[in-house]
């Protein structure tokens, strides 16, 4: 006899085709209504998850808290997840997804006294290889997802034991069938699917019920429909009961699950490019906000203790807006312009405490005579860079014969760059700088005494760039064969928000970049830049191409003036040698993937093993989209679809008064690493110093008197 386990649920979207105070709205009206329905019904068991959506009826409605908290104890009510919200599963970094369990577990440890050991995203659009690890990590020995569904991806069974990489943790798995929810009347095939592809040996199963969002989870008709079916498949039994319930019941038929390894992909393969202003600011947050926990590790307890509040606030709302219709792109335009706002707020915090932070430690150093720059790296690794800065000189310009000296009275490199304003007494300087973790370091302003320049190790940083009039052309150093160059191209793309039912981007390609004559803008001591202007569509393009001396990669800076409708913008490199497999960077490292032109997500880079035994690599920090054949690895850029639009609508020929996603202004950093030696740890420690930059201060505390323009004795 097998038994299906129903699993009465209401699937609450806190943001989706609605605001996230519509969201709160959603949380306390599901739940007074499942608290009646519990009052009513002795024999049923229902389950929610999130921090979240407690928080919110704790919050509003304290007798209704108390009530759910009465259901609980009773056994009634059965609690799962024990996230801080049902985040994206691909796209948050690491920190954030531990974050996600360890806000969810004080919670729940602080709020009902214990922690779920069930994991609980069903409507998440794909799970990264990470999760068994993180998931194990905080005592979670159990799952439950929908997505990717069996036309999607094929497993060997619906419940598994699922592991990231070889050798890692294991949790058992269960995949639903059908639906987390029911929003029409259900019948027996609901049940029927959830029996089907189970394991020699196993006999139990879930099957989820109840109406989805806004008041939602098992209404009457759905309660007397089970206990009028409880027999109604030969050799099956129907209960009520509860994810706890039936991973107990599992326990002794574990040996019978298959195990899969690797990533749960793929669904919704748009949503790893819809809406880049909200992965931007998910990914910019992380870094701050990591920044400044290494920051704080060395504080003085009371600055720890009054930052605690604050880096806890921030988190939550950093959690929330990983929400999977909030940072996959799929909702409206007005919940997509509030995740915004909310993650500027977030941004704003972490800035805030790290600058105190660090500016309690810099303005504590002794006192100097010449001006300075005190540089701090708050990351847990060396920074091995190169650093932009521009440092307020009185309206002075920068002279020939000023240098920059290091703590030892060294000479450092440097060279005079375009400012970022148009102003004629600003300047911005280029150097190289290395440093420790959690240390600072000073570079002083002064006049070179010695009348040499700096010495800088390493190879030319001179190259030629050439473009031909179909978007192509090559990148050529002084020594060792040319690079090609990577390709713009539009791509036609008519599929939804999510690009449901597509594995890959294959529409035609409209267009291609049209540049103009390349122009040298710098070539010093430290780096060569060249600049391209050009058009691709109806959209404007100006590319900075830049070498640094001693540095084997090759650097992008893109910005895109986008205005497309249909369309995607995909950059195309190809990097000399056939393409035999990618490792691509997820949450916490690489997974390796065959090159086969299937979109998927991407962490900050790809290391491309090439036929000749070499490997090339991309190092793109905010390009959150990766597919490639044998020939080429492809960076989805943008891509403009309308808002909140789902398969089957059809669209009215003209949308002029709707909302199309990511129009504007928009700037990549990419570095390319052609064919040799290039390794995964070193493409990783690139993205981390382009995303958690030294933090940089200048300070005119000791010297004798702030000087007057152009003072021919300034500085000292």
């Amino acid at each position: 006899m097998r038994t299906v386990h129903i699993i009465l649920n209401a699937h609450l979207d806190p943001v989706w085709l609605w605001p996230w105070t519509a969201g709160v709205d959603e949380c306390l009206n599901t739940c007074y209504t499942v608290c009646n329905t519990l009052d009513r019904h002795k024999d049923i068991i229902f389950t929610r998850g999130e921090a979240w959506v407690y928080e919110q009826v704790r919050r509003h409605d304290p007798a209704l808290f108390r009530r759910i908290v009465r259901h609980i104890h009773a056994g009634r009510w059965s609690v799962v997840g024990g996230w801080w919200i049902q985040p994206d599963c691909n796209l948050p970094g690491y920190e954030n997804m531990n974050q996600q369990i360890a806000l969810g577990r004080a919670w729940f440890e602080k709020h009902l006294l214990f922690f779920p050991r069930i994991g609980y995203n069903v409507d998440s659009f794909g799970h990264t290889a990470a999760l068994p690890d993180i998931m194990a990590a905080h005592g979670q020995h159990s799952y439950v997802f929908m997505r990717p569904m069996a036309h999607e991806t094929v497993l060997p069974a619906r419940v598994f034991r699922w592991r990231g990489r070889p050798g890692g943790a294991v949790i058992n798995t269960f995949r639903i069938a059908h639906g987390y929810c029911t929003v029409t009347p259900p019948e027996l095939r609901l049940v029927e699917g959830a029996l089907e592809g189970l394991p020699n040996g196993v006999t139990h199963t879930m099957c989820f019920l109840g109406v989805g969002d806004h008041g939602g989870g098992p209404n009457e008709h759905i309660i007397q429909w089970v206990r009028d079916h409880r027999d109604a498949i030969p050799g099956a039994r129907l209960e009520f009961s509860s994810p706890e319930r039936f991973f107990k019941a599992l326990a002794p038929e574990v040996k019978h699950l298959p195990l899969v390894t690797g990533e749960l992909q793929m669904h919704a393969i748009g949503c790893y490019a819809a809406h880049r202003p909200v992965k931007l600011g998910v990914r910019r947050a992380e870094n701050q906000l990591a920044q400044a926990r290494v920051a704080l590790a060395t504080a003085p307890r009371r600055e720890r203790k009054d930052a605690a509040p604050l880096l806890e606030a921030a988190w939550q709302n950093l959690c929330f807006n990983s929400f999977h219709d909030t940072l996959g792109g799929t909702c409206t335009p007005s919940a997509a312009k509030a995740a915004d706002d909310q993650l500027a707020g977030v941004k704003a915090t972490a800035e805030q405490i790290l600058s105190e932070t660090f500016r309690r430690q810099a303005h504590a150093t002794p006192n100097d005579e010449r001006q300075r720059l005190v540089i701090a790296n708050y990351t847990e690794t060396p920074f091995r860079d190169f650093l932009e800065h521009e440092p307020w000189l009185e309206w002075t310009h920068w002279q020939p014969d000023w240098c920059l000296l290091d703590e030892r009275n060294r000479l450092v490199p440097h060279q005079v760059i375009e400012p970022e304003t148009l102003m004629p007494d600003t300047v911005r300087l280029l150097f190289p700088l290395t440093i420790e973790p959690g240390t600072l370091r000073t570079v002083r302003i002064a006049h070179n005494r010695t009348g040499k320049p700096a010495a800088l190790p390493g190879a030319d940083p001179t190259f030629r760039l050439a473009v031909q009039a179909n978007g192509t052309g090559a990148l050529q150093a002084t020594e060792g064969p040319a690079v090609a160059l990577p390709e713009l191209r539009l791509i036609e793309d008519k599929s939804d928000t999510w690009s449901h039912n597509l594995d890959r981007f294959a529409g035609p390609q409209l267009d291609h970049a049209h540049w103009s004559e390349p122009v040298l803008v710098e070539s010093g001591p430290v780096r060569h830049l060249w600049r391209v202007d050009g058009r691709i569509g109806e959209s404007r393009l100006c590319a900075d191409w830049r070498r640094y001396r001693g540095q084997d990669f090759y650097e992008l800076r893109l910005r895109v003036n986008w205005h497309e409708h249909h369309r995607l913008l995909r950059l195309s490199w190809a990097p000399g040698a056939a393409i035999t497999s990618r490792e691509d960077g997820i949450p916490g490292g690489g997974l390796p993937r065959a090159s086969d032109g299937r979109e998927l997500p991407l962490r900050d880079r790809s290391l491309l093993l090439l036929a000749d035994g070499t490997r090339a690599g991309v190092v793109a920090p905010e390009v959150f989209a990766v597919s490639g054949d044998a020939k080429e690895v492809h960076l989805t850029l943008l891509r403009s679809c309308p808002y909140a639009h789902h398969d089957p609508k059809i669209l009215p020929e003209k949308l002029e008064h709707y909302a199309w996603q990511d129009q504007g202004e928009h700037t990549f950093i990419v570095r390319f690493f052609p064919a040799g030696k290039v390794a995964a740890k070193d493409l990783d420690r690139h993205a981390l110093h382009l995303q958690q930059r030294p933090v940089i201060a200048d300070l005119t505390r000791g010297m004798p008197g702030r000087p007057f323009k152009d003072q021919i004795d300034y500085p000292r």
